[in-house]
């Protein structure tokens, strides 16, 4: 028997003697599925051992840190902290930004969507209602 397969052997006799394997939470019940649907077939099994113990992806990581620094900067009310806050998610997305293979320009793209709302609202306003 290989080493892996005495372990699990010995943590599966340990958790019946302890009897937490009669959950009735789950009891008779299927277990919840992970949605791992958008990680390469090649890294699911990484990624699983990593989230077992208790790290995450760089990607879900760098998720979690700008939805906190926006968090922080929405409730902030001192100028200045909001103002060190919106720095520090402004290097971090163009650290994102850097690692994809076409990077997205999204003050370049900010302007144009202004635009387009400009003048889909004056073409609306200007339009005769039936």
């Amino acid at each position: 028997m290989d080493p892996l397969s005495f372990i699990a052997e010995q943590k599966i006799a340990q958790a019946m003697q302890e009897r937490d394997l009669n959950s009735p939470k789950w009891k008779g019940r299927p277990l919840p599925l992970e949605d791992d649907r958008f990680v390469p077939e090649d890294l699911k099994m990484a990624y699983k051992i990593l989230k077992n113990s208790g790290f995450l992806p760089p990607e879900i990581e760098e998720r979690k840190e700008i939805k906190r620094l926006e968090d922080l900067i929405a409730t902030s009310e001192d100028e200045h902290e909001r103002l060190r806050q919106m720095k520090k998610l402004n290097v971090l997305l163009m650290k994102i930004d850097a690692q994809r293979p076409s990077p997205v320009n999204l003050a370049s793209q900010d302007d144009y969507y202004r635009k387009v709302v400009e003048r889909i609202t004056l073409h609306a306003k200007s339009k005769p209602k039936p």
